[in-house]
């Protein structure tokens, strides 16, 4: 009986002994750090879990030879902060600028040992709640209608304390590495654990298995010691200024690509790795042959019955054996923490290295579980730079907006201009701002108009995939219409296979605006929000549906987007014709000839030159309207000699009166008061 009852107590005590806060964030690297800021700056109750002792521990060992390929760029010509955040690939979003990596390293490609230096201080100068060498090893969930997403999160360490939690914020990134299973694998060595050292590679002949950075890095760093090197992956290369893409090969690795065009013994090769095997010589040699001829032979027999595809075609690429192969296959996200009852399921294609999540970064079957940084990347894989520093900054600032939107009731931020400051509020934007510049096609400013388009509301950065949810998920409405602000690159100017050095590359004419190619502003008109239905249906590669009107800002050299006939006049345009207004701005002058020759003002005379009043009449005001010739000169002189010298100014201000009179009925129009 006492066992059992002491059995019988044993859950009731586990309960207990759970820590319980609103968030929960699993991992310390750049992604946990940047949502612990926001989540801390919102005075919210979190606490971020790291397994090592310190933050940024995949940088700690990644990348192998310690460069990184996020450049540094310390000097752009401008002071403006939001600006240069354009192209400074390394800092974090914060208040403090102390925390700017150009504080941290001189080189445009940084050492790594500099950002996890970067990252220590960014958690300990901003106090952030991490609790170090704490290794998350299972997660589930307890159901509980009362909890915020009727669930709430039990999070299990490696001492087995538990964690109890409402909201998952998960920025692990992607750490496993990818293998390839195919007979002899058990000869290949990891990039996780390989040499760096060259020497240890002199004489020798290397096959890399991969065509990513980490593969051309491991090539860079061995390329003037080897006999040759070889690489061998599925895909073609592709080279990162041709596709636009970051993650793509980057010129600071793409030494190997000179010698294998230049003819000097290293090449690279695409096949299949699941259709390799390897098999090894009595001298320790590695010899490459294909997988069924090894199942259909006696492996045991030694190498000598085995088949080797050179054996029947004599001129067999990978005919010469090799002293070492490298895997360098990157890294995928680890799911095996993660209970059955969360429902965490790997992507499919080019994708399953990443968790399924929807546009909004939540889990597609957990609500309330969310993923950040690069283990995100599925949104905008091979597209845009969510999977990067420079990318999921704004992203994860996107993430905290929405929740605090749906836990806490604050709406997404937001400032409302007169629609006279419309023109210029995009172009301001469009100059500036960085996550709008690094996070292209993905996210966009949206600018929602009042009743009567006199005036509208502005929201920074919000992610495009879920422009249909935009009500519910920011708490501002769009009744009256909206504008997109997005950047974007030509359509048919990124690829593997695209020339992006063609001799007519860019146009510069804004008739043409619609065919340029580099990154460039994009403005869509919607006069109704868009639907669910609508945003599945878009066409292939638009980020967003058809709408009812679309601007391309032409693409600039400088990317300076001010020249005012190329840029600002085709877009005030495009403006006032969606509007059915006049933008421009006029000087007093003209806003006192439109009161007495128009039956609409345009807004900035409504809205900045009469303020809402009548017209005050003045010998000032008089005398003005005569010599601006908007007015006849009816001063009566003294053409009548019975007339006393000083009864001239009592008719002029008995004209004054009588022109008060004529202007009243304007009095539902706007002030002249300051003109």
């Amino acid at each position: 009986l006492a066992l059992a009852l002491y059995t019988g107590s044993l859950p009731v005590l586990s309960c207990a002994a759970l820590v319980y806060h609103d968030y929960c964030i699993i991992g310390a690297g750049p992604s946990g750090l940047q949502a612990a800021y926001f989540l801390q700056r919102a005075s919210r109750d979190y606490l971020v879990f790291e397994r090592s002792h310190a933050p940024g521990s995949f940088f700690a060992l990644y990348p192998r030879h310690r460069k990184l390929i996020s450049i540094n760029k310390r000097y752009t010509g401008k002071s403006n902060s939001e600006f240069n955040l354009r192209h400074d690939w390394n800092s974090l979003l914060s208040h403090d600028r102390r925390l700017l990596f150009q504080h941290y390293s001189r080189d445009f490609y940084p050492n790594a040992d500099e950002m996890v230096r970067y990252l220590e201080d960014f958690a300990s100068l901003l106090k952030l709640l991490v609790q170090y060498n704490t290794a998350i090893i299972h997660v589930t969930l307890e159901r509980d209608e009362q909890a915020w997403n009727g669930h709430y999160f039990i999070l299990t360490d490696q001492d087995r304390q538990n964690y109890k939690c409402s909201c998952l914020l998960v920025a692990t990134g992607t750490w496993v590495p990818n293998v390839v299973n195919f007979p002899g694998s058990e000869y290949v060595e990891g990039y996780e654990t390989v040499s760096t050292n060259p020497e240890d590679f002199t004489g020798q002949t290397v096959l890399i298995l991969g065509r990513g950075n980490s593969a051309f890095e491991t090539a860079e760093n061995i390329l003037g010691v080897t006999n040759f090197i070889h690489m061998v992956s599925r895909s073609r290369v592709r080279l990162s200024w041709a596709t636009h893409y970051v993650g793509d090969l980057r010129a600071i690795n793409n030494g190997l690509l000179d010698t294998y065009q230049l003819k000097s013994l290293d090449g690279l090769l695409e096949g299949d790795l699941e259709d390799l095997a390897i098999v090894k010589d009595k001298k320790g040699k590695l010899h490459i042959t294909l997988r069924f001829y090894v199942e259909n032979s006696n492996i045991s027999a030694g190498i000598d019955s085995i088949t080797l595809p050179q054996d029947e075609l004599d001129n067999f690429a990978p005919r010469a054996p090799y002293d070492r192969v490298i895997r360098c296959l990157g890294w995928k996200f680890d799911f095996s923490i993660y209970n059955r009852s969360l429902k965490m399921m790997p992507g499919k294609g080019d994708k399953k290295k990443y968790p399924q999540i929807k546009p909004n970064y939540e889990s597609t079957s957990t609500q309330g579980l969310f993923v950040l940084g690069t283990a995100s990347h599925s949104i905008d894989f091979r597209k845009s730079a969510g999977g990067f520093i420079h990318g999921f900054r704004y992203t994860t600032r996107a993430v905290h907006r929405l929740l605090e939107k749906r836990h806490h009731g604050v709406p997404w931020p937001s400032a409302v201009y007169p629609v006279t400051q419309l023109t210029n509020s995009i172009i301001k934007r469009v100059n500036e701002a960085s996550g709008l510049y690094q996070m292209f096609s993905v996210l966009a400013d949206i600018i929602l108009l009042r009743e009567n388009a006199t005036a509208f509301e502005y929201l920074e950065e919000y992610p495009v995939g879920i422009l249909a949810e935009l009500e519910m998920q920011t708490g501002r409405k769009a009744p009256s219409g909206l504008f997109v602000v997005i950047m974007e690159y030509g359509k048919n100017f990124s690829g593997a296979d695209k020339d992006v050095f063609y001799y007519n590359r860019a146009v510069g004419e804004a008739q043409h605006a619609w065919q340029s190619n580099f990154l460039h502003p994009v403005i869509y008109f919607y006069k109704h929000l868009p639907t669910e239905h609508e945003m599945k249906l878009r066409p292939p590669d638009w980020p967003l549906p058809r709408p009812d009107a679309i601007h391309h800002i032409v693409e600039d050299f400088l990317t300076d987007w001010t020249a005012p006939n190329a840029h600002i006049l085709p877009l005030r345009r495009f403006l006032e014709n969606c509007l059915s207004t006049d933008l421009r701005n006029f000087f007093a002058e003209s806003c006192f000839l439109f009161a007495f020759t128009r039956q609409k003002l345009p807004p900035f005379c409504r809205q900045g030159y009469m303020r809402m009043q009548g017209l005050e009449g003045s010998e000032g005001l008089l005398r003005h309207a005569v010599e601006a010739g908007l007015l006849q000169d009816y001063s009566i002189t003294d053409f009548m000699g019975d007339r006393p010298p000083d009864s001239h100014k009592g008719s002029q201000d008995q004209l004054l009166r009588d022109h008060v009179i004529s202007v009243h009925p304007l009095q539902h129009l706007v002030n002249a008061k300051d003109e």
